[in-house]
């Protein structure tokens, strides 16, 4: 074989370390490089905000319809109306004289982890969410088992029969689910001027838009209390355009560590 003196080897040596770190930096260069491009992309994207509701004589939808509306006063984000499966039967649902359901898609659990936000609508009864909201909620235990929804900014709006029949007690109470799932919960605060106007009665609350229907059901939604729907969706497009930007500046996907949790194990309290 061909002999190498000791100089000559030691310069091979540090030759092909210097190709090889070069080599590293190269590779290590483009996967950075690869990387941003990738959360560039993402951060181009449309956040979507899913509005998911459930009504029954159409006050819910109405604020719906004013939240989807909102203002147009962020770019790259969209909202999609959702409603959630009906739980009476037809026969029911004619007797107590509910209108046929708006042409709005019924949404799955699965459905919800397209959602960058969600924001969840529904009626009052005796103060508490309607069932039919409260069964589907029950229905994304395989959601919550992975925690496939934590981090996910939510908000709540509400109708009510009165004015003093749970505009607050909905929301504290739907909050647990939020909790739960460990999704980040964005009340409205007073940061619409609507929250103040004292000219008439109205619904909604620091927690989110709502609506008074009446004992009857006969009042519609006021122009004022539409505006603060609006207002909502405006809000939280910026809370959502904001929380996007920067986990992308980051340069990593967000993802919060988690145990998935078996459904089977029951956990009892030792006091």
């Amino acid at each position: 074989c061909d002999y190498i003196s000791l100089p000559e080897e030691t310069m091979l040596r540090k030759a092909v370390s210097l190709v090889s770190r070069k080599s590293t930096v190269g590779v290590s260069k483009l996967n950075k490089t690869s990387q941003t491009r990738r959360w560039q992309s993402t951060a181009a994207k449309k956040a979507k905000i899913y509005i998911v509701y459930y009504s029954t004589y159409g006050h819910v939808h109405k604020l719906a319809q004013g939240i989807q509306e909102g203002a147009n006063s962020v770019d790259g984000v969209e909202t999609k109306l959702w409603q959630v499966p009906e739980t009476l039967s037809p026969e029911i649902l004619k007797m107590i004289h509910a209108p046929p359901k708006p042409d709005v898609p019924v949404i799955t659990a699965p459905n919800l982890l397209e959602a960058d936000a969600i924001i969840f609508g529904m009626p009052t009864r005796f103060g508490m969410m309607a069932s039919q909201m409260k069964a589907f909620l029950d229905g994304t235990g395989g959601l919550w088992a992975k925690q496939a929804l934590a981090g996910k900014p939510a908000g709540l709006f509400f109708s009510t029969g009165t004015q003093n029949g749970g505009q607050e007690t909905t929301a504290l109470t739907a909050v647990t689910q939020l909790t739960h799932h460990g999704m980040v919960y964005v009340p409205i605060g007073y940061t619409s001027p609507d929250m103040t106007n004292m000219s008439e009665i109205k619904g909604g609350s620091p927690y989110g838009a709502g609506t008074i229907a009446g004992s009857d059901g006969s009042r519609q939604v006021s122009a004022v209390e539409y505006s603060i729907a609006k207002h909502q969706r405006s809000y939280l497009d910026k809370f959502v355009h904001d929380l996007n930007k920067g986990r992308a500046a980051r340069g990593q996907k967000w993802s919060p560590k988690i145990n998935t949790i078996n459904q089977n194990q029951h956990i009892e309290s030792k006091n």
